[in-house]
Formats: structure tokens, sequence, C-alpha cells
């Protein structure tokens, strides 16, 4: 059973750290709750005692032979704070450590998720942007607050993300420490931080291309492994942009995002995201529709209007966004392009085959290829994936779970830049 230390700060949002705990125990993790003295007068600790099954670590000074200050950030597999204030993170982030969750955090040596939670121009302070840098340069996964509506009337960056995304964060903190042979693993039982200082651009879901006013054609993409690549980016220090189309999966905790629907839609997000995010790396891992309805003027097409049972589908191409990506960017390095591709190899063909002669028409850096034949892995948990780039496969993985999709690419980057 995992070890997870739950560090509470005094912000409001400490309620949402309620349900936090719930699902960490309904996972099936071992938590203790460390609250400051502030977040106990949010949240009695009763209620953290009741609720972890485990006496509540609030002070230094509580059972002093146990020296717990030490011990509980030395036998955690994952510390998570939420919500962390503004004077948390200045804290900990210059080591000072004056109560007993600021000692923990300094004898941790698994990986630390913090979720900042605070007033938009408390999270918008030079001092805090500055804070939290220093955190992630250390090592530390600080997730982006949420925007939306704050303790007061007024509205922006610095909501704590929903519960369950941040446990979804949380879960894969602890997975990416327990990858496969062959992964590059974390440095002394810290997150691997290869990408940070990196922003990654990714495009999840699937487009839904309007018939009339009422219909579309659409596709069954889930959203799953676009969310996952994003997931596996956050933990290992990428700040991460999403372009959303049809899903209805949880967004993860900490990115920014934006939504699209259409395929043209999603190719103006795209362009004007990455002018004005500047990605260093690009995922188009949406399933774009490849043809869109030509528009019928009559509005909703009733059964009424027509001379014959059925009405006629006039379909049209849709821009190649991948391919239209790499050739804006023409010879620059940067940003790295990577595209997926849902194929069904005929008879006479491999999947190999379908995506090394894919990557070569796109021109893109590298390719995710699955096969998709009979409506596979479209809503599952795992997937098998092949990643190509222009010298060959770069991995295979079979009956993986998608977040280790998300980790082999990551690694594939980070090891070798192609041509």
């Amino acid at each position: 059973m995992t070890r997870v230390v739950l560090g509470v700060t005094g912000g409001i949002a400490a309620y949402k750290a309620v349900e936090i705990l719930r699902l960490l125990r309904e996972s099936d993790h071992d938590v203790t709750v460390v609250p400051t003295a502030a977040a106990l007068r949010f949240v009695g600790e009763p209620t953290w005692s009741a609720l972890s099954g485990r006496p509540v670590a609030t002070d230094v000074w509580s059972d002093p032979q146990a020296v717990s200050h030490v011990a509980i950030g030395k036998e955690a597999d994952l510390v998570l704070i939420a919500p962390a204030t503004a004077d948390f993170l200045a804290r900990a982030a210059h080591g000072i450590a004056s109560d007993l969750l600021t000692n923990v955090l300094l004898t941790a040596t698994c990986p630390v998720l913090i979720a900042p939670a605070m007033h938009t121009e408390m999270w918008q302070h030079p001092a805090t942007q500055a804070n939290v840098r220093l955190l992630r340069e250390r090592g530390a996964i600080v997730l982006e607050p949420a925007v939306g509506r704050l303790t007061g009337a007024d509205s922006g960056p610095g909501r704590l993300p929903e519960p369950v995304a941040i446990v979804e964060t949380a879960r894969e903190a602890l997975r990416a420490q327990q990858r496969p042979a062959g992964y590059q693993g974390g440095r002394g039982g810290r997150s691997e931080q290869d990408l940070l200082g990196k922003r990654v651009l990714i495009s999840v879901g699937g487009t839904r291309e309007p018939w009339d006013d009422v219909r579309f054609l659409g596709n069954r993409s889930s959203g799953l492994q676009g969310f996952a690549l994003a997931r596996s980016a956050l933990v290992r220090g990428a700040q991460v942009d999403l372009v959303i189309a049809d899903v209805d999966a949880q967004v993860p905790a900490g990115c920014w995002s934006v939504r699209a629907s259409s395929a043209e839609e999603l190719r103006e997000t795209m362009h004007a995201t990455i002018a004005e995010r500047n990605p260093d790396i690009v995922v188009m891992a949406a399933a774009v529709a490849d043809f869109r309805p030509i528009p019928d003027p009559r509005g909703k097409i009733s059964k009424e209007s027509l001379d014959t049972d059925a009405p006629e589908l006039h379909l049209e191409r849709t821009t190649d966004i991948l391919a239209e990506l790499v050739d804006k960017r023409g010879s620059l390095p940067s940003p790295v392009i990577v595209g997926f591709a849902a194929e069904a190899p005929e008879a006479h063909e491999s999947l190999e085959q379908r995506a090394v002669a894919k990557l070569m028409r796109k021109g893109c850096d590298y390719l995710v290829a699955n096969e998709v034949t009979g409506g596979a892995v479209f809503g599952e948990s795992s997937t098998s994936v092949l990643i190509v780039d222009h010298e060959g496969v770069r991995a295979h993985l079979t009956g993986v779970d998608k977040a280790a999709v998300g980790h082999a690419l990551w690694d594939t980057i980070a090891g070798h830049r192609p041509r």
C-alpha cells in the first residue's frame, strides 16, 4: 500500500481536501493528514482522523519520541499539498521549517505535488511566481490553479482544481516512479523533471462536423489518451496547454485549456495557440475528421421537407492540420511536432508500414500509431502503440495503460532529437 502525506494549508479551499482524502482512501492509499494550524480553523482534526483512519499529525511537539517531523516525510511515497497558500509556497521555497508540514517537505525524498489556491492577485504577484519557479526547479510538481469563481464575487486564476483531477495527477505521480524497465527513472526518488521549462501543447478528443442545425458527424475518440499525455507531461515538469474537442472525461488539473468543436475550429485554435503560447512540443492527439458535410441550407432537415426517403449527404475534405503545422514551421527546429494515427491496416500491411508511410507524408518528427480495427482502444484504459520517427521504430508498447504511452513518448523525445 502506498503511503501518501496530505498536507492542508489555511485557505478556504481546505474543505475540498476532505474530498481529496476520501478519493485517496478509496484508491487504497494509506494517508497521513498534516494540516497547518490555520487549516484546522477551516476543517477540524476529528474530520481528518475519521476519514483517514489514522491519527492526525499537527505539530512537531506531538509524539516527539517518534521524531515525526523527520519520519513522516522520509517514509512517504508521495507528498500532496492541497490547497497550498501563498504563505506556504513562500516558506516551502525558502526552506523555512516553521511548522510540521514544512519540516516534512525538507525530509521528503519522494515526489512532491503542490496544488496552489489563492486570490488571483496573490497568485500573479511576482513574489509568488518566483517561489513557484524555485519549487519547480527543485523538483516539485506545482500545478497551475484553475480559472473560475473565487471566494468573493470575482473570478480568475487561483481556484483549486477539482479534487478528482488532483487525485488523478497524484496517481500519475506515483505511477511515474514505477515505469517498466527501459524507461528513464527519477533521481533520488524525485520525479523525473526532464520536461522542466518546456511548454507542451496537446490537442485532445474528437471533432464534430455539423450537418444541419442539430446533427453532426463525429468519431469515437474519448480523449483519454490525450489527457494521459497531459498528466504524464505535468509530472515531468512541463507546462501543459490543451485544445479540447468533444470529450466527457475530467480535464487534468494544472492545465491551461481552450475548447474547439469542428475540425476547422480546432485548426484555427491550434494556430492561434501556437502563436500565443509558443510551445516547445506540439502533439496532435485529437481525432480530427477527414471529411465534413457540406452544410445544408434548410437548417434542421425534417422528414416532411424531403422528396425522398432519406437526404443525401455530401462531403468535402477538411484541412490536414498536422501537415499544415509542419509546413508552417518550415526548417525551424522548434516546436517538435508529434502526430497520432489511428490505423486499420489491410491484410497485406503491417502497422509499422502504415505508421512510417504516414510519418513521411505528414513530415512530423514523431508519429504514434495504434491499430483500431474493430473499434479497438477507443474509450479503453489500455492500448498498444508504435512510436516511429524518420529513422524507424523508437518504441513498441503492447497492452499498456495510456499513461505509459505518454512516458514512452517523452522518453523518446528527451533521448533523441530527430533529424
